[in-house]
């Protein structure tokens, strides 16, 4: 009978603690920017300078940091992301000081966000990549929809909410990265990693890996403009709060329960190459649809209320499975990598190229909703989603790769 390690137990208590850390912050920050702030279209866009820069300075704080191991610098990141959050859980600061706690906040999440599959990369067999790493993703979106629904329960009973002094959900997530904190101090004591790499996580550029430096530097288009504008679609044509878009998170975590292990087992069964792919068309298609719905509302030709609001509710649940396919290119990356110790740097140097992408997109995206119309940002997004099409078609797996394609 196969007995789970104590080091996979851990990780993936951290995973889903950490999954319903963000679930009552990252999930429904632009409801707190609306609610507290009353931020237009415009200041959103800006508001992701500071919470997306520190994605561009992961690659050197990664590079300073390198003397520690892989497990203590996700240590530190949970000490960024707790102070951040938690200031902003117990007071509602002017906008500029809000902005630097957002900046704290962003730079311990992002660090996490490379650390965390470097780290799962490391405790699991090559053979079952796939498999294994579609599971976690299974588990994170699992413990996210908890949090969602604790999320709809709160701001529909009243016991949440952004318009008072006390957020609660932030110092709720506060108390969740300080026990995730805990346990990847126990972590650290029982398991020494290979992926650990001490004095090599330095910054790693090949040409093996350029299809993965554009693929990431596609997903900081698509994500940006699907985690800012997605949202404000329904927040700010549509005026929906809260409580609908964790509804939304709720339904899109019971598919990805499924979606997301049954997606590591496609990419076993049928390869990278055909995975790389279903994530363009599925990008592609998400876009064109969002873009003609935005249209409608803008417009006035689609009714903000009734029926014609379904359509936008479920390509925002499309789109949370769609942006899962960020698994495809940890696993290719993983497939593709000419030595074990370039994968955490190239994960780091993979979020740095996306942030740069995501800065620039998130100030030009509010000038378009302002000025042309916001479904023009979803055009423009599909269109450069054509670029995710041609990588498929020319990437080229190593001979001895485990994953068919």
């Amino acid at each position: 009978m196969y007995t789970i390690p104590k080091e996979m137990k851990l990780y993936v208590i951290i995973l889903a603690l950490t999954a319903m850390g963000l679930g009552f912050t990252n999930d429904i920050i632009s409801n707190y920017f609306k609610d507290a702030y009353q931020a237009s279209a415009f200041q959103r866009g800006i508001i992701e300078l500071p919470r997306e820069l520190p994605g561009i300075l992961c690659i050197l704080i990664i590079s300073i940091f390198s003397f520690l191991s892989d497990i203590r610098i996700a240590i530190l990141s949970q000490v960024f992301s707790i102070i951040g959050i938690v200031f902003l859980g117990l007071i509602t600061p002017s906008y500029t000081v809000m902005l630097v706690f957002i900046f704290i906040n962003s730079i311990g999440m992002h660090l996490f966000f490379v650390l965390q599959d470097s780290i799962g990369l490391a405790l699991i067999k090559k053979e079952e990549t796939g498999k294994r790493m579609g599971q976690f993703r299974g588990i994170f979106t699992a413990f996210q929809m908890v949090a969602a629904i604790l999320v709809f329960i709160g701001f529909r009973t009243g016991f949440f909410s952004f318009e008072t002094p006390l957020k609660v959900p932030f110092l709720a997530a506060g108390v969740l990265f300080l026990i995730v904190l805990i346990l990847l101090v126990q972590l650290q004591r029982i398991v020494h990693l290979p992926g650990s790499i001490h004095q090599q996580n330095k910054m790693v550029l090949r040409k093996e890996y350029r299809y993965y430096y554009i693929l990431t530097i596609m997903f900081g288009v698509q994500k940006q403009i699907m985690m800012v504008y997605g949202p404000w679609v329904l927040i700010d044509l549509l005026s929906k709060k809260a409580d609908t878009i964790a509804m939304l998170a709720i339904i899109g975590g019971l598919i990805g329960i499924f979606f997301i292990p049954a997606l590591g087992r496609w990419m076993d069964r049928f390869g990278i190459k055909t995975m790389l792919y279903v994530d363009a068309i599925s990008f592609i298609a998400v876009y064109l649809v969002y873009g003609i719905l935005a249209a409608g509302y803008n417009e006035g030709w689609l009714s903000r209320v009734g029926w014609p609001v379904i359509p936008a509710y479920m390509i925002f649940v499309l789109d949370r499975m769609s942006t899962q396919m960020g698994l495809v290119r940890t696993v290719y990356l993983r497939t593709i990598a000419v030595k074990t110790s370039d994968i955490t740097p190239t994960l780091s140097v993979g979020i740095s190229l996306d942030h740069i992408v995501t800065i620039i997109c998130a100030a030009l995206g509010g000038v378009i909703w302002g000025v042309w119309g916001p479904q023009y940002i979803f055009f423009l997004a599909a269109l450069l989603s054509l670029v995710n099409l041609y990588v498929a078609v020319k990437v080229e797996l190593p001979a001895n790769s485990e994953q068919r394609g």
